[in-house]
C-alpha cells in the first residue's frame, strides 16, 4: 500500500497510537484528516486537516456522508479509536458497556459500510483496523473490551474475504499492551506485576505503517503475545491454566480501591 500522495482519514488520532501515526504519515507524503469531537482544540500542522466526527453519535452515518462530501479525495481510513475500562463485569455500568460497543465496533462497521462503495467506485482504497491482542485472547477484567475487539477482528476478517475480488484493501493490526493515557495506574502496575512488556505508541505506530506498506492482511505485534494468540486458538485449555495462575494477581488490581488509586 502506498502512503505517498494518499489521503487518510484517521480515527483516534488525538491520542496514543493514533497521535503517534500523524507525524510519520505526513513525513511519508500523505495528507491526514484527523477526526475529533473537538477539532478546534487541535494545533495547526502542515498536511493535517482537523474535522468534526463523533464516533458514538446516533447519526454517525450522516456525519460520514457530510465528511466524504467535503473531502471526496479520501482513499484510506485508519480506525484506531477505542474505549476501554479495566473492571470486573459486575462493576461495569450499562453506559460503559454501550460506549465500548459503540466506539470500538459499531463505528468501525459504519465507517466501512460508508467507504467501501466509494473505494470500489474509485478503483482503490484501504481500510486499516487497529485491534488488540485482546481481540484473540480473553483476559479477566477486560470482558467488554475483549468482546468488542474479538468482534472487530472477526468483522475485518469477514470484510476482507467479502472484498477479496475488489480493489479495496483491508488490514488488521493487533498491538499488545501499549503505554497510553487510556491506561489507569492500576493497569500499568498490573502489567509490571505480570511482567508484561508495554510498547511505546511510537513503536506501535511504526509497526502499523510497516504492515500497511508491506500489504500485510493481518499483523500481530509482540513476543510472546503473538505465540499466545496461536496457542489460544489451538490449545485454549493451556491458556486457561496459565490465566488461572495469574488470576490472584489480576484480582488484586481489579479491586475498586486499586482502580480508584486510593
Amino acid at each position: 500500500m502506498r502512503l505517498h500522495n494518499r489521503v487518510f482519514l484517521l480515527l483516534g488520532g488525538t491520542g496514543g497510537i493514533g497521535q503517534a501515526m500523524v507525524g510519520p504519515l505526513v513525513e511519508a507524503g500523505a495528507r491526514v484528516i484527523i477526526a475529533s469531537r473537538h477539532p478546534e482544540k487541535l494545533a495547526h500542522r502542515e498536511g493535517v486537516s482537523p474535522v468534526h466526527l463523533d464516533l458514538a453519535a446516533a447519526d454517525l452515518d450522516g456525519q460520514l456522508q457530510r465528511l466524504s462530501d467535503a473531502y471526496p479525495d479520501i482513499d484510506g481510513v485508519i480506525h484506531c479509536a477505542g474505549q476501554n475500562r479495566f473492571a470486573s463485569l459486575e462493576h461495569m455500568t450499562v453506559a460503559e458497556l454501550d460506549a465500548q460497543m459503540t466506539v470500538n465496533l459499531r463505528s468501525a462497521m459504519l465507517v466501512a459500510r460508508h467507504f467501501v462503495p466509494l473505494f470500489e467506485k474509485a478503483g482503490s482504497g484501504a481500510l486499516v483496523f487497529v485491534g488488540s491482542t485482546f481481540g484473540s485472547i480473553g483476559f479477566p477484567g477486560y470482558t467488554a473490551y475483549c468482546a468488542t475487539k474479538f468482534g472487530l477482528r472477526g468483522f475485518s476478517e469477514a470484510l476482507r474475504r467479502e472484498l477479496a475480488d475488489t480493489p479495496v484493501q483491508v488490514v488488521y493490526v493487533a498491538p499488545r499492551a501499549t503505554a497510553t493515557d487510556m491506561n489507569p495506574q492500576a493497569v500499568n502496575e498490573l502489567n509490571r506485576a505480570l511482567g508484561n512488556t508495554m510498547d511505546a505508541p511510537e513503536a506501535v505506530a511504526a509497526q502499523i505503517l510497516q504492515a500497511m506498506e508491506k500489504d500485510d492482511q493481518r499483523r500481530f505485534l509482540g513476543w510472546p503475545e503473538k505465540l499466545f494468540v496461536v496457542l489460544n486458538g489451538i490449545l485454549p485449555r493451556m491458556v486457561d491454566k496459565a490465566m488461572l495462575k495469574q488470576l490472584p494477581v489480576i484480582r488484586r488490581f481489579l479491586k475498586p480501591e486499586a482502580l480508584s488509586g486510593s
